[in-house]
């Protein structure tokens, strides 16, 4: 039986023989199709249920929910702000200015240094899809949801989730991201936390503390 260093090798000179194959490419493609996928890969509930059991997973990861209209939500996003106290607020850029609340100030992204990062009260943004199963929401750091520090450094986090975003599985998020698969992906299930320190939970370790869902219905 060979030793693990061998088979390492001999994988490597698998991967190189194949890659200078012109014939590989499309090898890959056939073998990855091919490959038996019978879990889940559609959701079943209708509109109602799907967003019903995304905010439910919210809540089980402690983040807070607030369910808005569309002619509604710069009033709700400026309640949200006003209800924790927060003055110094970055908008991502490329935000539709008609979300925002007009009688809030808020600091742009491209004006928005380290320091502005660090201090701020919190920040606002969009996201590219949603998945209930899990209560994940998915940025793709396009236009509306920041650079992927924006949303790493404040210590809090008020996102916008249109219902039509929300799809029930995993499989259905990847196929919508499709478009954006070479670019980097952040995913964000609740409020940042670990209990990899004797199995205390921290906050705020890898990203904002708390997080603010506007549901947009």
């Amino acid at each position: 039986m060979p030793d693990a260093r061998d088979a390492i090798l001999e994988r490597i000179c698998s991967a190189t023989r194949r890659g200078a194959d012109e014939n590989a490419p499309a090898r890959a493609a056939e073998e990855f199709a091919a490959i038996a996928r019978p879990y889940l890969r559609a959701g079943r509930l209708d509109a109602e249920a799907r967003l019903h059991l995304f905010i439910d997973r919210l809540h089980d990861y402690d983040a807070h929910v607030v369910e808005t209209s569309a002619d509604s939500l710069p009033r709700t996003i400026a309640n949200v702000l006003q209800q924790h106290g927060q003055r110094k607020v970055i908008a991502a850029d490329g935000l539709p200015h008609e979300m925002l609340p007009r009688d809030f100030e808020f600091l742009a992204e491209r004006e928005a240094g380290i320091e502005d990062l660090n201090e701020c009260d919190g920040i606002v943004t969009v996201c590219t899809v949603a998945i209930a199963s899990t209560g994940t929401i998915v940025l793709a750091h396009g236009p509306g949801e920041g650079a992927r520090r924006l949303s790493l450094i404040p210590d809090r986090h008020l996102c916008v989730v249109r219902a039509h975003q929300v799809v029930e599985t995993v499989p259905e998020a990847f196929d919508r991201l499709a478009p954006s698969a070479t670019h980097p992906l952040t995913f964000i299930s609740g409020p940042s936390a670990t209990a990899d320190i004797e199995m205390t939970r921290i906050r705020g370790v890898h990203g904002p503390r708390f997080l603010d869902v506007v549901v947009v219905r």
